[in-house]
């Protein structure tokens, strides 16, 4: 294959931003910092090491993951709690706020929905920003570990325990239905603490040991009723490796926070997106 004369003047063309986010309703976050003071515990939730659990979090509440032992990466999936076919969106997410998420951004549901089920409130790693490595923190990059992959990656071998699977059996847990019931609603994540980017030569995804240390966080406010499923991934800090039994792993701790009862007089649970729907018919 042969160079063309113009190429590099091809590649010189400019950028476009697919989606320009500045007309996108804009997260209260004075109300929500305001409201998080002096809200008060009301669950807690551990998520054993390479394993998974569901959680619930009222509208108006926010919820909070932690390292309460080490660095460790989780694997987050997001419903609407009164209706599983409403779930996070991690493209549609990926493609209005970028590749990793922060402070100020939201986690959008899937179409017909499309709303933020979450606004992220609170980072103790909102310091990390980007590596020489282009690397960052809180990725909407990656799908999840899953036991599919490994069967064709390693030539065959079964495991039990990667994010798809865990996120699997605690759905099944959840809602008391068998595994290869609930399995197609488990869907790509919010890789929590995960730290992740995209090689500058091959553009393969790739991870490397988490920044999280113990203590670290991220806190959301909970836009509408959510049921989360979070994973403490095998692949612990997933500096190594993930599918896993090698990888040193710790547990996650999730808190739900309730606030004030006059905390958000003048905040509203973002309705269902608005489209007509007649797609043109």
């Amino acid at each position: 294959m042969t160079t063309p004369p113009d190429a590099e003047a091809r590649r010189a063309i400019a950028p476009v931003i697919c989606y320009p986010n500045d007309t996108l309703p804009t997260a209260p976050m004075d109300t929500y910092h305001a409201a998080r003071e002096g809200a008060e515990v009301i669950s807690t939730t551990r998520v054993e090491p390479r394993d998974a659990a569901c959680f619930t979090v009222p509208s108006g509440h926010f919820f909070r993951i932690s390292c309460p032992d080490g660095s460790q990466v989780g694997d987050l999936n997001l419903f609407n709690a009164n209706d599983l076919a409403e779930r996070f969106f991690s493209g549609k997410t990926r493609a209005l706020h970028g590749t990793h998420v922060g402070i100020g951004d939201r986690l959008w549901s899937n179409f017909p929905y499309l709303r933020p089920m979450a606004t992220v409130t609170g980072d103790s790693l909102h310091w990390y920003g980007r590596d020489e490595f282009g690397g960052g923190v809180h990725d909407v990059i990656g799908t999840r570990c899953d036991p599919y992959t490994h069967h064709v990656l390693s030539g065959g071998e079964d495991y039990h325990y990667c994010c798809h699977s865990n996120l699997t059996r605690a759905l099944a847990a959840h809602t008391g239905r068998p595994a290869d019931e609930v399995e197609h609603h488990i869907h790509d994540v919010l890789n929590v603490f995960m730290c992740t980017g995209f090689t500058a030569d091959t553009g393969q995804y790739f991870m490397k040991a988490s920044p999280a240390r113990q203590g670290d966080y991220i806190e959301f406010f909970a836009e509408i009723d959510l049921l989360g499923n979070l994973s403490a991934c095998p692949g612990g800090d997933c500096g190594s490796s993930h599918s896993s039994d090698d990888a040193k792993c710790h547990a996650l701790l999730v808190e739900v926070f309730k606030p004030r009862a006059d905390a958000l007089t003048d905040w509203t649970s973002p309705d269902r997106n608005g489209y007509s729907r007649s797609h043109g018919i």
